[in-house]
């Protein structure tokens, strides 16, 4: 039977990595009769530091802007639990950490940019957990002879309670780890809510999952803040004097600002040609009456469905206004990208800012269904919830300006469009028909931006006269439906 010890004590066995090797039998030996020994031999846990690298978060993003840490140097991280969250082109999403450990360093700040391909953090991790090219090769397990079934039973009973202790020993130091910074995740409605006015997110009690704060929380915390406020005589602020000295305070952009700023100061480089138009939306007024009045099945479809289909329906006959100008692969030679999929972003009004979400294959959509992703897309725009997946890849805008007023606007266009399609509000208007009679019309003004470098006036005309041709005549849709 052969004999079984271990080397070192066990309390020093359990602050380290336990690895079971069996040795081969010795060599028989003269005189001797020599049986195969099983070995437990300690070594020392191997730690390393990983950098965790911004990999590229969408397509042509370079850059990202960090909003806020969930972690702090020292504090332990889980494997896919959030590090950080950032914004990027209108996207406001978290990244996640790819290893587990202590978190060692974090090399940029918030509010900072940081390029695509920087590291973002250093964590120790356990070297065995995360091996890569660079670590040695695990060495390879030495072929022994099966064991006899009581050797095997003694092995594997004290494995066992070895790994139980060590278990008990783990739990105790995750306990005495330092607490979880969940109770700091706020979506950026909060934020907003938050920066507003100027509230701390440590004192307010979160009611979300753990412990994170949510809107209504914000809004009871400043109700009870309010009533205790007004709880003291208010008195009367001095009247304002027409001797008052201007008082200039600075502010910092937001995060959604911030890319504004810079995506519209990239725009500055794009000659944009206007195109505005009215067009008669009182057949496609009728259509909507007609669905709500439904008494079996009422449907409640605004006019942006419609919109959205029409031009969808005219890029099939003018795809290059879908395209995208390419300066990067040769910027001697300029280019296009042409797009199949028509991915129509709709400008929306959001808590925290304009937010650009796209409806992904609209040329494969019926209205009911554009009409559906708008209704989500607006909900988690309000609630803060838009992914990178919502955001990325539009191809087209069309900006709903009169859902808050305003009859002409000049919209603006993204690089990564070529035009853009403004909607002023409808209105009732007094028209002439083609006897001289006065009678009542709805009228709505659509007026498009495009780029001028690869869009010329007439192209531009002819689409917009498609997108009147669908408009005005609902019916004609169905024939260029599929």
């Amino acid at each position: 039977m052969g004999s079984l010890y271990c080397r070192g004590s066990l309390s020093k066995a359990l602050k380290s990595r336990i690895s079971l090797r069996i040795l081969p039998a010795a060599p028989q030996l003269s005189g001797f009769n020599h049986r195969s020994r099983r070995r437990f031999h300690s070594t020392p846990a191997p730690w390393g530091i990983r950098s965790q690298i911004l990999k590229d978060v969408g397509e042509g993003i370079t850059e990202v802007q960090i909003i806020q840490w969930y972690v702090e140097e020292g504090a332990r991280v889980e494997e896919w639990k959030p590090l950080c969250q950032y914004q990027s082109d209108k996207a406001v999403d978290d990244i996640t950490s790819r290893y587990e450990g202590v978190i060692k360093k974090l090399h940029f700040q918030a509010d900072e940019t940081i390029p695509t391909g920087q590291a973002l953090c250093d964590i120790e991790v356990d070297d065995a957990q995360y091996p890569d090219s660079s670590a040695p090769a695990p060495p390879k397990a030495e072929s022994t002879p099966e064991p006899t079934t009581s050797a095997a039973a003694v092995t594997e009973e004290s494995a066992q309670a070895i790994l139980a202790e060590s278990s008990q020993a783990q739990v105790e130091a995750e306990q005495a780890a330092p607490p979880s910074k969940y109770a700091t995740f706020a979506t950026p409605a909060v934020r907003g809510l938050l920066k507003e006015h100027n509230l701390d997110i440590t004192k307010i009690t979160g009611t979300g999952k753990d412990g994170r704060v949510m809107k209504e929380d914000v809004f009871k915390y400043l109700e009870k803040r309010d009533s205790q406020a007004a709880a003291p005589a208010v008195t009367p602020s001095a009247a304002p004097s027409i001797d008052t000295a201007q008082v200039e305070t600075p502010a910092s952009l937001t995060p959604i600002q911030s890319q504004m700023f810079k995506t519209m100061t990239k725009s500055l480089t794009i000659p944009h040609f206007l195109y505005a138009d009215e067009l008669s939306i009182a057949t496609l007024s009728s259509v909507r009456q007609k669905l709500l009045s439904n008494p079996t099945d009422p449907q409640k479809v605004s006019f942006l469905p419609f919109i959205i289909k029409a031009v969808s329906l005219a890029l099939q006959h003018y795809p290059l206004l879908n395209a995208k100008v390419d300066t990067t692969t040769n910027p001697k030679k300029p280019g296009l990208i042409m797009r199949s999929s028509h991915n129509i972003g709709v400008a929306m009004d959001t808590p925290t800012g304009l937010l650009v979400p796209n409806i992904k294959n609209v040329q494969a959509r019926s209205i009911f269904d554009i009409a559906a992703e708008l209704t989500r897309l607006s909900a988690v725009s309000r609630a803060g919830k838009l992914t990178p997946t919502d955001l990325n890849g539009g191809t087209i805008t069309v900006s709903n300006i009169g859902s808050i007023g305003g009859t002409y606007v000049a919209p603006v266009l993204v690089p990564t469009e070529v035009a853009i399609l403004g909607v002023g509000k409808a209105r009732t208007v007094p028209v002439f028909d083609d006897e001289g009679n006065l009678s009542k019309d709805q009228k709505m003004t659509f007026s498009w931006s495009a780029d001028h470098r690869v869009i010329d006036g007439a192209t531009m005309a002819r689409m917009a006269e498609k997108v009147r041709m669908y408009v005005e005549s609902p019916e004609t849709m169905l024939l260029a439906l599929r």
